[in-house]
């Protein structure tokens, strides 16, 4: 059994996170999370005009010591569209991250297992080639990212984030 970290049917969850989108860069994409029924969900449209494209959500700062695990798992609902993971750590420069990308099946609940070796530091989009591996005990905040490249409206539900069991 997964032991969850983030779980969408405590009431106050989805407000504790919070939207950035490619506005901050002069885009129009736009996206945000909402509780509903329990589930988490992340939604907007993306737009690829003025070199945008972009639409993120980060949970409020959090230790989460994830060192004797082999890495997290996510329970979620997609629409066949692309995501990311995004881990933040003390390890990499403000704004940089450590980022895994899943694409779950349209419409099918499903759980999705990252490891900690598929994660990638990236900052604005480029790798980080000379990063620290990501340190799973120094996690501190969590977001979601859509940036595949395809504008139009996405939906993804998020049951819960837990800890991956060897």
């Amino acid at each position: 059994m997964t032991a969850r970290l983030i779980d969408f049917q405590h009431a106050d969850e989805a407000t504790r996170w919070r939207a950035i989108n490619d506005d901050v860069m002069g885009g129009v994409s736009r996206g945000g999370l909402h509780g509903e029924d329990g589930v988490g969900v992340f939604r907007g449209e993306t737009s690829l005009e003025n070199n945008g494209g972009f639409a993120s959500v980060r949970r409020a700062p959090e230790a989460f010591d994830l060192g004797a695990h082999p890495g997290i798992e996510l329970c979620v609902r997609g629409d066949g569209r692309r995501y990311q993971l995004r881990l933040y750590t003390d390890q990499l420069p403000q704004g940089a991250a450590y980022r895994a990308t899943f694409q779950p099946e349209a419409g099918e609940w499903q759980r999705v297992a990252l490891l900690w070796h598929e994660f990638e530091a990236v900052f604005r989009g480029r790798r980080l080639e000379d990063a620290p591996p990501l340190d799973p005990a120094a996690i501190r905040q969590v977001g979601l990212l859509i940036a595949d490249r395809r504008p139009g409206p996405f939906r993804l539900e998020v049951a819960w984030l837990g800890r991956l069991s060897s």
